[in-house]
């Protein structure tokens, strides 16, 4: 089990710390919210742990069948909507590998983006989209 500690600094800032590692990060409500977007939002951490989920995943699948995905880079955009009620609404996400893959690799890795934990743990009603790319030097 891993503790992560929230402790709210008021003026809707909350400071985040993941116990184990002592790291720590800042978080605000956003313009649209009430906040200030000093700092990334509760919303925007869940993308963000989406996306790295993602890479993380594809680094381990990548380890395994001896495949260099260094230089992979994710995109992730998040769409709120307000009906029925405040929430993220779609998260799309540009994914753009630095080098080609072969058909073999590339449906490795693009399997993954439904396979990663945080992609299973998110509500069925968030709308998931993919563009996947590859950025060959250009």
């Amino acid at each position: 089990m891993v503790k992560i500690a929230v402790e709210y600094l008021g003026d809707l800032m909350c400071s985040v710390e993941h116990t184990p590692s002592g790291n720590k990060f800042l978080t605000d409500a956003p313009l649209d919210n009430k906040g200030q977007a000093r700092y990334i939002s509760p919303t925007d951490t869940l993308c963000a742990s989406l996306a790295s989920c993602i890479a993380t995943i594809m680094g381990i699948r990548a380890n395994e069948n001896n495949v260099d995905i260094t230089g992979l880079k994710i995109n992730a955009f998040k769409e709120m909507i307000n009906e029925p009620f405040r929430r993220v609404g779609k998260i799309s996400f540009e994914i753009i590998f630095a080098s080609e893959l072969s058909e073999k690799e590339f449906a490795i890795m693009k399997n993954v983006v439904k396979t990663c934990p945080v992609t299973r743990s998110l509500h069925p009603d968030i709308e998931l989209e993919y563009d996947f790319k590859f950025n060959l030097g250009k």
